[in-house]
């Protein structure tokens, strides 16, 4: 046996690490590892704090069921502990179980009773005189989540029992909130449509959906609600496990999935065979299956561990492994409006992790590798990372799929497509609601609108919850709508809201470059500005105009009317100008500085980068980001960069900040 010290570091180790995945599996539905590898975390966990039981602590994963509630939503005590099950993988650990519980009893052929295990959000809901009061999920065991507002949404979980009066006047059940193999396929889809991450599985999907603080998104969502165990019903009036869900039933309850009564180990086998081979064409997730003690009297006796009742067991199947199906391919908008279609799996274990995509890359590769919905693919991960179907495994006399054709529209927005090489781009831009949050960041930015505040995270959230649908949208927000996204307090939800507010007057410049039209770069932005002066005369104007301007290709001015000519585009910038935003044109106060080009370098002490640009432009010169044989002058502040070298290369006369100030009082 290893010193106490090691075992207590690696104790240690093995508390912190189960307890990350419980978060990420539990609270933030984004599993980084598979069940079994998680199981084989905790089997090592408890099988040394067996070995040294003087290192137990209450605080212990092996001590508690699950984690603390989620602060967002309202906590909710448990009548009774929601205790876990112990979980094993191979035949012999059930045969111990079996060999106990004929020990415990006395009794040679003691019936167990066996149900599906279900892969789905453990909950419980409460009827009081016969109607439903709350629901919540299990939590620590002790405490959960309350998630009533959500599961009210399942339809087959009836509000009003059957025969309310011959249940007790409190009637606690278990069970499980599922999420059908084809909502979640359907889910998922719309997920990658809109450029957001699907969920890794049903399960997850399930957990994510009814904790929404807004159940809107969870109404939309058939959830499916089965119950395995109630509290309050004596056991006179349900002696077994079997006429426990009887009565369930007769209550209008939901109980689906096969069930059996076994009384040895042959019964118990056949009937894990008999679920595993029916595992893929259920209409919802199962990872194994549950055997409990059907007489409820001798399970009171056996009694209860600090986690999980001594009397039931999960035997849990062996994760699918690299070999799946393809169960639809969807198409992808990015941040950038590029579209890649992705293949929805049915999930599966690739190196301990669970998978549910793959990239497809482009049209050209699922041609190449002849992949259409419903195939049986193998799948790797590529770089042990970045999970890639390696090809199609045949399957004889399985009738394939169509041929997958990429969509004319784009899924997100309904813009009609343009191919650029081998990738469609959808031209919505600003309008297109999967490149929404990327629109945002761009539009917030330094050098654009410069709001501070309004990051990616932040950004996300305002998607994700539908209170941004257009750039426009930011405007119409108050101080209290940001105070209830996550981070956020009174203080720093006002500070977002002025910074916001208070950029309405801006350079027309800066608002061309923060409407992110494609090959708009800063420099180009100030050029346009300088050449078209507002932004209704840029918006109307054609392509040979603004190629006129200097230093704007044929393309880039291609792309600045293809924007100003999608109407989508157009009604956003429209809203903007509606909500205040005022583009001011560069204003000029002489031309001294008339067809001179400048570049600058290091820190200046007097000006930022934009003011001392600002100060240039204004007389009639220009900035630039690359010295060149055009460059007439470096501006050199404090820490230049490479810039210098290059000065002294070209032969470009370099200017200190004094010969600068100089140099614009003479333009004074």
């Amino acid at each position: 046996m290893a010193n106490r010290s090691d075992v207590k570091k690696r104790i240690t180790a093995l508390r912190g690490e189960i307890a990350r995945h419980d978060q990420l599996y539990y609270v933030e539905a984004a599993p980084e590892i598979s069940d079994k590898k998680y199981d084989g975390l905790f089997a090592e966990l408890e099988l040394l704090e067996q070995e040294r039981p003087d290192l137990v602590t209450p605080d212990s994963p092996t001590q508690r069921v699950g984690v603390a509630p989620h602060t967002g939503l309202e906590k909710v005590s448990h009548i009774a502990p929601m205790l876990s099950l112990d979980a094993v993988r191979n035949e012999a650990d059930v045969e111990g179980f079996l060999a106990r519980i004929r020990t415990e009893t006395g009794e040679d052929e003691a019936v167990i009773w066996a149900e599906p295990k279900f892969d789905g959000l453990s909950v419980e809901v409460v009827y009081e005189n016969g109607h439903f009061d709350r629901a919540s999920t299990r939590g620590d065991g002790r405490t959960g989540e309350g998630i009533g507002h959500t599961l009210r949404a399942a339809r087959a979980l009836p509000l009003r029992l059957r025969h309310p009066k011959k249940m007790p006047d409190i009637l606690v059940v278990r069970g499980e909130a599922l999420l059908l193999v084809k909502s979640f396929q359907k889910l998922n889809r719309a997920r990658v449509e809109r450029g957001e991450e699907p969920f890794a599985n049903p399960r997850n999907a399930a957990a994510g959906l009814v904790r929404r603080l807004d159940p809107a998104g969870a109404e939309a969502i058939r959830f499916a609600v089965t119950f395995y165990d109630a509290t309050g019903l004596s056991i006179q009036d349900a002696p077994t496990q079997e006429t426990l869900l009887k009565q369930l039933e007769h209550q209008g309850l939901p109980v689906f999935g096969a069930r059996a009564r076994c009384v040895s180990m042959e019964n118990i086998r056949a009937f894990h065979k008999r679920l595993m081979e029916a595992r893929d064409q259920l209409p919802y997730e199962i990872d194994g299956m549950v055997l409990k003690l059907d007489d409820r009297a001798a399970r009171e006796n056996m009694g209860t561990r600090a986690r999980s009742p001594r009397w039931a067991l999960a035997w849990k199947f062996e994760p699918r492994h690299e070999i799946t199906r393809i169960a639809d391919i969807a198409v992808s908008v990015g941040r950038t409006g590029a579209l890649t279609p992705v293949a929805l799996l049915d999930p599966v274990d690739v190196g301990g992790v669970t998978v549910a995509r793959a990239t497809l890359h482009n049209p050209s590769e699922i041609r190449r590798k002849d992949l259409r919905v419903g195939d049986t693919v193998r799948i790797e991960r590529a770089g042990d990372v970045i999970p890639e179907i390696v090809g199609r495994v045949d399957t004889p006399g399985q009738k394939r799929g169509d041929v997958f054709e990429m969509p004319k529209m784009c899924p997100a927005c309904g813009a009609e497509l343009e191919m650029r090489g081998r990738k469609a781009q959808c031209p919505a831009g600003i309008a297109c609601p999967a490149q929404l949050v990327g629109r945002i960041v761009h539009y917030a930015a330094r050098g654009a609108m410069d709001i501070d505040g309004l990051g990616e995270k932040t950004a996300s959230q305002l998607v994700e919850r539908g209170m941004v649908k257009t750039l426009a949208d930011l405007y119409d927000l108050s101080a209290e709508n940001f105070k209830t996204l996550e981070g956020f307090a009174a203080k720093s939800a006002k500070a977002l809201f002025d910074a916001i507010q208070n950029r309405t007057k801006v350079p027309l410049d800066r608002f061309v470059w923060a409407l992110g039209i494609r090959h708009v770069g800063s420099d180009s932005a100030r050029q346009l500005a300088r050449a078209f002066g507002s932004l209704k005369a840029l918006r109307d104007a054609s392509e040979d105009n603004i190629s006129a301007v200097l230093n704007i290709g044929p393309k880039t001015a291609a792309s600045i009317v293809g924007f100003f000519a999608e109407r989508r585009n157009r009604d956003v910038v429209d809203r903007l100008l509606a909500a205040g935003i005022s583009p001011q044109p560069i204003e000029k106060t002489g031309s001294t500085l008339a067809d001179k080009t400048f570049v600058l370098t290091g820190a200046l002490a007097g000006w930022t980068r934009a003011q001392a640009t600002q100060e240039i432009e204004r007389r009639g010169g220009r900035v630039t980001t690359t010295v060149s044989d055009e460059t007439d002058y470096l501006v050199v502040g404090e820490r230049p960069g490479s810039k210098l070298e290059q000065a002294k290369r070209h032969g470009v006369k370099t200017l200190d900040e004094a010969d600068f100030r100089k140099l614009l009082g003479q333009g004074g």
